[in-house]
């Protein structure tokens, strides 16, 4: 049983609830840590990140519920870092000031090529995603998720991180109506992000949200790069990227029982200062 999160948004970002709701869903569940991971600012208004007059108020709330809690679980503060080339600071500046035990690197903005405009991926509106492909691509989806692709694997190039956070999100609003995963442009693509990754050391995130919210028709991955996971031995965890309490651990247990299928064995567990095999029982 997977009994720990190190993905989940409170009222600090996106979340709907304070930091302690999180924690004592946790102890109801019988988690052993968690770990939060708001939304790294952006030099721009969201809606969605952690604001800079902000950061202070979070490191003395994480420590003061460190504190609280010692005893019954273990938590830590991350963040996930917004990649986006020319607006996105480096990484290892931001984990540094909110002094972070360690990152996730995600891209939700995609920046097309010569143009400062932001295509949305992400949220519930799905119209969002396709008006962006029309106005920033031409329709055209190819250069579109290679341009997504690019841009993650930019991050993975220049960046200093742990967890690459739902590898494919472009994927999110896509539900087969642009593109399949198993056509050959689309496997090239993400195994020149893949490759990057095992050179980088990193882990890849198995997200569960994108089923939970039904706003896609598969784990954050799944299919095609799954396999590819385990053939290359690039570790897993598996985040339920909650943005509310109840949502701390939904569908891990699909989850669990997908890797177990796939003929994965590991995932990974934080300690506080490694990354740690767990096995899936």
């Amino acid at each position: 049983m997977i009994n720990y999160n190190f993905h989940q948004h409170s009222n600090f970002s996106d979340g709907t609830s304070p930091l302690e709701d999180y924690v004592q869903k946790a102890l109801d569940l019988g988690f052993i840590a968690i770990g939060f991971s708001e939304h790294s600012p952006l030099p721009f208004e969201t809606k969605f990140s952690l604001k800079q007059e902000k950061i202070s108020d979070y490191i003395k709330e994480t420590d003061a519920l460190k504190n609280k809690y010692k005893n019954q679980i273990k938590l830590y503060r991350s963040l996930e870092m917004d990649y986006i080339p020319v607006f996105s600071n480096n990484f290892r500046k931001w984990k540094n000031k909110v002094q972070a035990d360690y990152l996730i690197g995600s891209v939700h903005l995609v920046k097309p090529d010569n143009s400062d405009s932001l295509w949305f991926i992400d949220g519930p509106n799905k119209e969002i995603y396709d008006r962006g492909l029309r106005e920033f691509f031409n329709g055209d989806i190819k250069n579109a998720v290679k341009t997504y692709y690019y841009q993650v694997n930019d991050m993975v190039e220049t960046q200093q991180f742990d967890i690459v956070g739902h590898i494919d999100k472009i994927k999110m609003h896509n539900k087969n109506r642009f593109f399949h995963e198993t056509e050959r442009w689309y496997k090239e693509l993400a195994m020149e992000t893949l490759f990057l990754i095992k050179e980088k050391d990193l882990i890849v995130e198995l997200n569960t949200r994108g089923l939970y919210k039904k706003r896609s028709n598969s784990f954050f991955p799944d299919d095609f790069i799954l396999y590819q996971l385990k053939e290359m031995n690039i570790p897993i965890i598996i985040s339920s990227d909650a943005h509310k309490p109840e949502e701390l651990n939904l569908f891990f247990d699909e989850a669990t029982k997908r890797l177990k299928d796939i003929g994965i064995k590991y995932v990974v567990f934080f300690n506080g200062k490694n990354w740690l095999e767990k096995g899936l029982d």
